[in-house]
């Protein structure tokens, strides 16, 4: 039956609404939902490709189990859940439960099923080495919303379509449209603020596609957010444009705060930033005396050092502004599923327990996936054994990546619940493969929490789930279930489940999202005579429901019982004092610098085996100054040396002034000569891990976090082999033969 479904996308954090032509179970044809309340018919290029990932002949549709040769076979259903368990349950019972770690990818941010299901297995699996991708993202925002807000969840976004003043540092929402900020077609939302009379002012070692678009481009240097943001406060405080009377209003320890912020005055930053202490406090006096404006930052600064501390001057200079929870502004959402409060009933908080080997700390939960690797490596108790990845792909997202890949390799047991066959789960012993998503109804429990406007959307599904297939959360349910949980982590609630199980009553992750909608600020309380909000309702408003611009305050995400900002938690000003120390040193430099990057046709590492997202130029390429490259002696084309302290290899070079000199740029989620035989064309155009680069040793200091952006490296002309002689060649043959 041919019809046409209605579908937020959940590739990225932008969630664009489609509209999805079905044919015969197939998708025919797809394009932007023009009555979508957030994107209003924008798309961007890796949503129209959704068909071909269905139709990928190198998706796994059936278990999968690793062979003595390092090939795969197709096993049955019963057999790979009696192998995992059976892997699993061997390890604990041999090491004890934390010798199994748990690894998740980011896409399960937008898999409401998984969401739900997660504490119950993380507590199944009874493991403290409990890792996922956020740990190297997004753990710095993590752990300032715990200490400012009193919630991880409570996260602040840039209310773009009403600001009149955007100062962006180290994003690029033109690329990701909106990180830790929904705002599909983002790019057209900046041009509305320029048409308006706004200002956009980008901060970034790269002159980044979002900087093509603004008024200003800082060309700051990796690393120095934190120093820059203090230094604008400092300012404010300097010039008397501090807003006083907000501070005292919104929040309470700002009489810790004032003193440490002479250590950031412009004149001692703007040697280690890079940018004139002149600048610095220009940027200050616009921001202040703007009718509106707002502070944004977000991944590179979210994975440099002092990334805490840079996410918390964010913050401050907001504060400081009196630009909180204002319109315009710092704003806090109203989402219609509000998961904050449940995180409460979970856990919630930063450094409850630490790391085996290096004493890392944890941030919601987790732990820094850059200590994975020391943890397998490092005999004595509690040394990791075996491994359970879900939808992830940690050797190309860590740091230091070649390690754990070995570390990977010698793994006793590792299972995966994926779709394809990748450079992690090629160790697996056994693969489990979800069916594809797009058979699942979707349930967007995550970024309503930081979207530049209020909806609510539910998705049905799009194809028909074929016999043999299951969600992935079907899968992970099962595994609890064998392994003697369930799907809470609460024995005898669990102990419910499974009993109820057995004559037919099963656990399914809506009925608990129907709970955080009916009992979030939108829902209807469980009321009849209520007109809110319910699954029933809101799957009947098949392009979802506008629910109205962000509202003034911050009362409503603030989980202190003061309702204030908590501005002087004891990490947060040791890591000014730390930052204050190292100011105090001369500047380093002549170093070059190694910083990520982006891109729109690019989903993090999994979606290059789409032929359409991997035409044309090649993109995995180091950008390099003009500068810097008569420096190394490298040009155009080439290909070069590059080499940090944890590895040397060859890398393409492409000369472009849209680097800062002393920056070097490579992007991100490269790196598939691994699995040519797996992912035929991302084995095609396999391209060159950033990770391979980036270094395990070199932590943020609050959360333990690697630092994936100002990696120190040199970059050198590759030399040639010297051309030997065809006689002594031919003897050598000889010889050896």
């Amino acid at each position: 039956m041919n019809r046409t479904v209605f579908r937020a996308c959940t590739l990225c954090e932008a969630g664009c609404g489609l509209a999805i032509d079905i044919e015969d179970n197939r998708i025919a044809a797809i394009r932007g939902d023009a009555d979508d309340p957030l994107s209003h018919g924008y798309v961007c290029p890796k949503g129209l490709t959704l068909g071909t990932v269905d139709q990928d002949p190198d998706r796994l549709r059936t278990p999968v189990r690793r062979t003595p040769a390092g090939d795969f076979e197709p096993i049955g259903w019963e057999e790979a859940y009696r192998l995992t368990t059976a892997g699993l349950q061997r390890i604990r019972k041999l090491y004890g439960r934390h010798a199994v770690a748990l690894y998740m990818g980011n896409p399960i941010a937008h898999n409401h099923g998984i969401l739900m299901l997660r504490a119950g297995l993380v507590k199944t699996l009874g493991t403290r080495n409990n890792h996922s991708a956020s740990s190297q993202d997004t753990a710095p925002r993590f752990a300032a919303s715990y200490y400012l807000f009193g919630n991880s969840l409570a996260m602040p976004v840039p209310d773009i379509d009403r600001t009149s003043y955007l100062l962006c540092v180290g994003a690029n929402p033109r690329v990701s449209n909106g990180s830790v900020c929904t705002a599909p077609d983002i790019r057209g939302r900046l041009q509305k603020l320029r048409a308006r009379g706004g200002r956009l002012v980008v901060v970034d070692p790269r002159f980044t596609e979002t900087a093509r678009d603004a008024d200003e481009h800082v060309a700051i240097l990796p690393g120095g957010d934190a120093a820059l943001l203090l230094a604008m406060t400092q300012t404010l405080v300097e010039e008397n444009l501090l807003r006083r009377d907000a501070v005292a209003r919104l929040s309470s320890g700002w009489e810790a705060i004032e003193p440490k912020l002479p250590a950031f005055a412009p004149e001692r930053v703007a040697p280690h930033v890079g940018v004139p202490a002149e600048t610095i406090r220009r940027l200050a006096r616009e921001f202040a005396a703007a009718e509106s404006s707002v502070a944004y930052s977000r991944m590179g600064t979210c994975a440099a050092p002092h990334a805490t501390l840079g996410t918390f001057a964010t913050d401050l200079l907001n504060l400081a502004a009196g630009r909180l929870g204002e319109i315009g502004g710092w704003m806090f959402p109203h989402p219609a599923f509000d998961i904050a409060p449940a995180l409460k009933m979970n856990g919630d908080g930063h450094g409850r327990w630490r790391s085996r080997v290096r004493g890392l700390p944890e941030t919601l939960g987790e732990l820094p996936t850059t200590v994975l690797a020391e943890e397998m490596e490092t005999p004595g108790q509690g040394q990791v054994r075996g491994v359970l990845t879900v939808a992830g792909n940690p050797v190309l997202s860590s740091p230091n990546s070649k390690r754990l890949d070995r570390a990977l390799a010698g793994a006793e047991f590792m299972a995966s619940v994926d779709l394809y066959i990748n450079e992690t789960t090629r160790h697996a012993h056994v693969i489990l493969p979800p069916a594809w998503s797009l058979v699942e109804e979707h349930i967007d429990l995550i970024f309503g929490s930081v979207a530049v406007r209020n909806v609510a959307r539910i998705s049905p599904p799009v194809l028909e789930k074929r016999p043999g297939q299951f969600a992935d959360w079907e899968i992970l349910l099962e595994l609890c279930y064998r392994l003697g949980g369930g799907p809470t982590g609460i024995k005898p609630l669990d102990a419910v489940y499974r009993a109820a199980r057995k004559v037919g009553l099963h656990w399914r992750p809506e009925q608990m999202a129907d709970m955080l909608l009916r009992l979030g600020p939108f829902g209807d309380k469980y009321l009849p005579w209520s007109q809110g909000l319910n699954l029933r309702k809101l799957r009947r408003a098949e392009h979802g429901l506008d629910l109205g611009p962000l509202k003034p305050g911050i009362a409503h995400r603030v989980s202190h019982r003061d309702k204030k900002v908590h501005l002087s938690a004891p990490p947060l000003l040791a890591a000014m004092d730390e930052l204050a120390r190292e100011l105090a040193d001369a500047p380093v430099n002549g170093t070059l610098r190694l910083i990520g990057r982006r891109e729109l046709r690019t989903c993090n590492s999994w979606m290059h085996n789409v032929p359409e997202l991997v035409s044309g130029r090649p993109r995995c390429v180091l950008l390099v100054h003009p500068d810097d490259a008569d420096r190394a002696g490298v040009h155009d084309g080439q290909t070069a040396i590059l080499e940090s302290r944890v590895h040397r290899g060859e890398v393409p070079v492409k000369i472009s002034d849209e680097m800062r000199p002393g920056v070097v740029s490579l992007p991100h989620g490269w790196g598939h000569a691994a699995v040519a035989r797996w992912q035929t064309t991302a084995g095609t155009h396999p391209g060159f891990s950033v990770n391979d680069w980036t270094d395990d040793q070199t932590v943020e200091s609050v959360v333990g976090q690697s630092i994936l952006n100002g990696v120190p490296v040199r970059l050198t002309v590759k030399v040639a082999a010297p051309e030997v002689p065809s006689s002594i060649s031919d003897a050598a043959l000889g010889a050896a033969s």
